[in-house]
C-alpha cells in the first residue's frame, strides 16, 4: 500500500515536471520565434533603410520582396535585334559581388522575346547608343526566385531607372553624341523616364570632367556602377529600361569600316535643336533672340543685330599658334567683334552662351566643335584641320552641321604648308608621339603628307598628325573663307527647313482603249493629297511606275499634272501594274498609293 502511494506520488512529480517542461520548451519557442520575427524585422527595416539611401521615394520592403519571390522578374523588349532593342525590367536585379545582372524566374516570370541561347548571339542588347560593340554588350544570368532564400537580402531601387554605358565620358563629343541625346529622346519615348528617373551608368568609369551635363537629364543623381556596392551585395530595380535609342546618332567612329556618316541616319537637325533648347534651359540660358523670324528681316534689321565671331582656344595641344594674328585678320576682314571661348578655362554653361548667339564658329578639329549644336540657324561653322589631314575623311562636325533642318553652313581648312606645323614625335603615344615605334615606321610617318583611311582608334599616323600644333596661313585661310561664303545661303532661306511630307494621292484610277492590234493607251488620273490643301508647297510633281504583269523592270516617270495619256511600249490585250505618288519639293516623297490593275 506504502509503495503504490509513494509509486503514485511519484507519477504526479513526473507529471508535473513533464507539464513544466513543455510550457518552459513553449515559451523558449515562442521566444525564439518572436526573436525571429524581431529579427526579420529589424533586416527588413535595416534593407527599406538602405533602398532609401538610394532614393528618398518610398517602398514597403516586405511587400518588394514579396512580388520578386512570387513573381520573379518581367521582360518585355522592343526591337528585333540586339542592336535596336531597348528592354522594360521588373525586378531586375544586379549582383556586386559577381558584377552580374539577374534575372529570376517564377511561375509568374515574363521573358519577351525568349531567345533560348540566341541571346548569347552575341547579346540581348547594346548598352550604349555604339552599334554592336563589343564591350558594350547586355546581358544577365539567371536563377530560380527560389534561391533567393539563399541569398543576400536585396535592396530595392523604387525610382524608375534608365541603365546604360556611356562610351568615353572624357570626351565631350562622345557625351552629346553617344550619351546625352540617345538618352534624351530615350527617356522621352517612355513616359515614367520623366524627370524623376534615375540613371544608372553600367561602364565602370568614374564621373569624369562633364558630370554635370549628365545630370541636366534628371533631378535625381545619376549613379556610378562602382556605387552599387555601397548599397549591398544584392540590389533589384523595382522598373528599369536597359539600353539606349540609336536614332539620333550620325556618325560611326570606324571600328569596322572607317569613319564617317552612319549609312542609315534617322534624325534631323530638328531633334537636336529641341534637345539643345531643353539643355539650354536647363543651364539658365536664355539664347540670343534671332531676327530672322519665320524666315526673313530686312538688311537694316540684320545690320543692328550685334554679329560677332567664336573663335575657340586651346592650351595644351592642338594650338594655333598664331592666334591673336589670326583674330585681328577676321576683325579687319569680317568688320566684327572676334571673341574666344576656351572650355579649359570657363565653364560650360558660360561657353554656351556666348556660342548660342554667334554668326560664325571656328575651331580646330575636335571635340569642342560638338557645341556648334548651340549655334543660332544660320550661323557658319569654320573647322580647321592640320597638315597631312584630310578634312573630307573626319566629319562628325560637316555631318551634323549639313544635318536637314540643322540650318548651318560648314566650311573646312586644311593646312597645306608642311613648314607651318610643330610635331611631337617625344610625347606619349596616345599624344601623338611616335618614338616607342621601330625606325623604319617612323620615318614612313614623318615622310607622309596625307594619312590615310584607317580603322578607329590606336592609328599611330592619325594620332601624330592630328595632335600637332598650326601656324595657320592666314591669306589661304581667309580665301577658303570668303569662297565658302559664297554659298552661303541668304538669311531669308535660313529659315528651318520643312519637313512635311504629302499624303498618298487620292482616288486613283486607270482607263484603258485599244489602238490597233499593236496599239493601245493607258491613262492614269488621281486627285492631290489630302494635306496638300493645308500646305504652301513650292513644287509639286507626281512619280508614276508602270509595270507589265510577270516583268520584274518598270517605267518610271516624273509628272507635272494629275492625268496623262500613256502609249508608248502600252500592249494590247495586257495586264499593267500601276503606282502613284506625290513629291514636294524635288525631295519630299509621300507614300505610293494602292496598286492599279489596269487591262488594256
Amino acid at each position: 500500500m506504502r509503495a503504490s502511494v509513494a509509486g503514485c506520488k511519484m507519477s504526479i512529480g513526473a507529471l508535473l515536471n513533464g507539464l513544466l517542461v513543455s510550457v518552459v520548451a513553449a515559451l523558449l519557442w515562442k521566444y525564439s520565434k518572436l526573436s525571429e520575427h524581431a529579427a526579420l524585422l529589424e533586416e527588413e527595416l535595416h534593407m527599406t533603410q538602405q533602398s532609401q539611401e538610394v532614393s528618398q521615394a518610398h517602398i514597403d520592403y516586405h511587400v518588394a520582396l514579396q512580388a520578386l519571390q512570387e513573381h520573379g522578374t518581367r521582360m518585355v523588349c522592343t526591337g528585333k535585334m540586339h542592336t535596336d532593342r531597348i528592354c522594360r525590367f521588373d525586378y531586375l536585379c544586379y549582383c556586386s559581388e559577381a558584377e552580374e545582372f539577374v534575372f529570376f524566374h517564377s511561375n509568374s516570370s515574363v521573358m519577351l522575346p525568349n531567345l533560348g541561347s540566341r541571346r548569347f548571339q552575341p547579346a540581348l542588347l547594346d548598352l550604349s547608343s555604339v552599334e554592336d560593340h563589343n564591350t558594350q554588350y547586355f546581358n544577365f544570368l539567371e536563377l530560380p526566385a527560389a534561391a533567393l532564400k539563399f541569398m543576400p537580402k536585396p535592396v530595392f531601387v523604387p525610382d524608375v531607372t534608365l541603365i546604360l554605358n556611356r562610351f568615353n565620358p572624357d570626351n565631350l563629343m562622345h557625351v552629346f553624341h553617344d550619351d546625352l541625346i540617345p538618352a534624351f529622346y530615350t527617356m522621352m519615348q517612355y513616359s515614367d523616364l520623366d524627370d524623376e528617373a534615375r540613371l544608372v551608368f553600367m561602364e565602370g568609369w568614374g564621373e569624369g570632367p562633364h558630370f554635370d551635363l549628365y545630370r541636366l537629364l534628371s533631378s535625381k543623381q545619376p549613379l556610378l556602377k562602382e556605387q552599387l556596392k555601397n548599397f549591398g551585395k544584392l540590389m533589384c530595380f523595382t522598373k528599369s529600361y536597359v539600353g539606349l535609342s540609336k536614332m539620333t546618332t550620325w556618325y560611326q567612329y570606324g571600328f569596322v569600316q572607317p569613319q564617317g556618316p552612319k549609312a542609315n541616319m534617322l534624325v534631323s537637325g530638328n531633334e537636336i535643336r529641341q534637345f539643345a533648347r531643353v539643355l539650354m534651359d536647363k543651364m539658365n540660358i536664355t539664347r540670343v533672340e534671332e531676327m530672322e523670324k519665320d524666315g526673313g528681316n530686312s538688311e537694316d534689321e540684320k545690320g543692328k543685330k550685334d554679329e560677332y565671331i567664336v573663335l575657340f582656344s586651346r592650351s595644351t595641344t592642338r594650338l594655333i599658334l598664331n592666334e591673336a594674328e589670326l583674330i585681328m585678320a577676321l576683325a579687319q576682314e569680317f568688320q566684327m567683334r572676334v571673341v574666344t571661348v576656351s572650355l579649359e578655362e570657363q565653364s560650360f554653361p558660360s561657353t554656351v552662351q556666348v556660342i548660342s548667339g554667334a554668326s560664325m564658329l571656328i575651331s580646330m578639329h575636335g571635340a569642342q566643335l560638338i557645341t556648334s549644336l548651340f549655334l543660332p540657324r544660320g550661323a557658319v561653322v569654320v573647322e580647321l584641320f592640320p597638315f597631312a589631314v584630310n578634312p573630307e575623311q573626319y566629319t562628325p562636325y560637316k555631318t551634323l552641321a549639313t544635318l536637314p533642318g540643322m540650318d548651318l553652313h560648314y566650311i573646312s581648312w586644311r593646312n597645306t604648308k608642311e613648314e607651318n606645323t610643330i610635331t611631337h614625335p617625344d610625347k606619349p603615344w596616345d599624344q601623338g608621339g611616335i618614338t616607342h615605334l621601330e625606325k623604319e615606321e617612323q620615318e614612313r610617318i614623318l615622310a607622309s603628307k596625307d594619312v590615310p583611311r584607317h580603322l578607329c582608334c590606336r592609328n599611330p599616323e592619325w594620332l601624330f598628325r592630328i595632335y600637332q600644333d598650326t601656324l595657320v596661313d592666314i591669306p589661304s585661310f581667309l580665301e577658303v573663307l570668303k569662297e565658302g561664303m559664297k554659298t552661303k545661303p541668304s538669311v531669308r532661306r535660313s529659315k528651318p527647313a520643312s519637313t512635311v511630307h504629302p499624303g498618298r494621292v487620292r482616288e486613283p484610277q486607270c482607263q484603258t482603249s485599244v489602238q490597233t492590234t499593236n496599239e493601245a493607251k493607258l491613262i492614269v488620273s488621281w486627285q492631290i493629297p489630302w494635306n496638300l490643301k493645308y500646305l504652301k508647297v513650292r513644287e509639286l510633281k507626281y512619280e508614276v511606275w508602270i509595270q507589265e504583269q510577270g516583268e520584274n523592270t518598270y517605267m518610271p516617270y516624273i509628272l507635272p499634272q494629275q492625268n496623262y495619256t500613256f502609249s508608248e511600249n502600252i500592249k494590247p490585250f495586257t495586264t499593267y501594274l500601276v503606282w502613284v505618288r506625290c513629291i514636294f519639293n524635288k525631295n519630299l516623297l509621300g507614300p505610293f498609293a494602292d496598286v492599279l490593275m489596269c487591262r488594256t
